[in-house]
């Protein structure tokens, strides 16, 4: 457990204490938009009462509600354009938990996996803990964060067990090109790799066009598909996500057993959540369009506030998610750099070097606040390198 090291909440308690003492934080650390101003529709709120009211407080079957997978299966033929049937999909408690089943069912210690560079921790985590070693393929930052292809074919092994695909990209924003996606698979096919594709911020795409891997695949890729409901529903603390598997029924059905065997430990995700997730998800939410158009007017304040910083730069804007990935442009560590922003200022981000080597000398800030609260956030973060350049 010593291993694992999570750079997003890794100062949380340091803030509540300055909170304690009287001061105001402006958190800009953690990806969750209640806690800013967008709130869970009220109609899914009572979809779950109705849910516990109908005696929907039992433990649901292991690998989730049918009513659920069969939603679940809808929504990604409607939104995504990929073919699944119920029975390829598993609900876990968040993506959080799908992550941590995969890796428990495809890794042994030795093994290698893939994940882009920088990389969301919990897949430097979950390396760490299931003993693999952790191969970074690189992403270009001056291309929007791109990842190079041909370096993940050159760092292809055999002991390769995975190939992990974030898009839209956490922490930078980035959004995937569906000819990379394509490119990335068809390596994937030649060396019978299993792509583990992260896609939780699929509906949040200001610019670009998301495509599903799991669209682009061919009949001889292994697709492993993660999703939820969290950031597009607006249900964070509900914690329900999911994954699928696409590919050779004799490939999938094994990993599928693996992660099933993980998930039936913990006996099931909260049902009458799932209920009231599948009585919704098979529409696309009425509210998403003004959800996007909030965090798109603050993307872009972002975007242009931050480039206006001196000792910051953002080369290329975030496209898609809600983070936006600056460089530091100072003689300052990047950990030590969030700290001192934290006890000097009062803003609270995440340290880049925490994401992976790429992410060395960047933050990662979430642009969710209001853009009054965000102004506030950022001349705050300006004093800091103004002091900082000066010394």
């Amino acid at each position: 457990m010593q291993k694992l090291e999570y750079p997003i909440r890794k100062y949380t308690a340091l803030a509540r204490q300055l909170e304690e003492r009287g001061e105001r934080v402006i958190y800009l650390n953690i990806g969750d938009p209640l806690k800013y101003d967008f709130s869970t529709p009220r109609e899914l709120i009572e979809e779950a009462y109705r849910a516990m009211l109908e005696g929907h407080n039992y433990y649901a079957s292991s690998d989730g509600l049918r009513e659920l997978r069969e939603a679940i299966a809808v929504k990604e033929k409607v939104w995504n354009g990929v073919n699944i049937r119920p029975s390829d999909v598993l609900v876990t408690s968040g993506v959080s938990e799908a992550i941590n089943a995969l890796f428990a069912a495809l890794v042994d210690e030795g093994d290698e996996v893939l994940l882009p560079d920088p990389s969301y921790p919990l897949y430097i985590n979950f390396s760490d803990f299931y003993g693999a070693r952790k191969v970074f393929y690189a992403a270009r930052e001056e291309e929007g964060w791109v990842p190079d292809v041909d370096d993940i074919r050159k760092k292809i092994s055999p002991r390769t067990k995975m190939i992990v695909v974030n898009n839209p990209h956490n922490p930078t924003g980035a959004v995937y090109p569906a000819k990379v996606i394509k490119e990335i698979l068809d390596v994937a096919a030649e060396y019978k790799v299993p792509v583990v594709s992260d896609e939780i911020y699929d509906a949040l795409t200001f610019e670009g066009e998301f495509k599903s891997t799991a669209a682009l695949a061919s009949k001889d890729n292994v697709v492993i598909g993660l999703n939820g409901f969290s950031k597009t529903f607006l249900v964070t603390g509900w914690r329900l996500g999911y994954a699928y598997f696409l590919g050779p029924e004799e490939e999938i059905s094994q990993i599928k057993a693996g992660v099933l065997n993980f998930l039936m430990t913990r006996l099931s995700a909260v049902t009458p959540l799932q209920v009231a997730i599948a009585r919704f998800a098979t529409r696309r939410p009425d509210f998403l369009e003004e959800v996007k158009r909030k965090m798109d007017e603050r993307r872009r304040f972002a975007s242009k506030r931050l480039n206006e910083i001196e000792g910051l730069s953002l080369p290329s804007a975030p496209k898609g998610a809600f983070y936006a990935f600056p460089r530091l442009e100072l003689q300052v560590d990047d950990e030590e750099f969030a700290r001192r922003l934290l006890v000097e200022e009062k803003v609270l981000v995440a340290y880049g070097s925490g994401f992976g080597p790429a992410g060395t000398g960047h933050i990662r800030l979430v642009y969710l606040p209001p853009i009054d609260e965000l102004e506030e956030a950022f001349t705050r973060i300006e004093r800091l390198t103004k002091r900082l350049k000066a010394s």
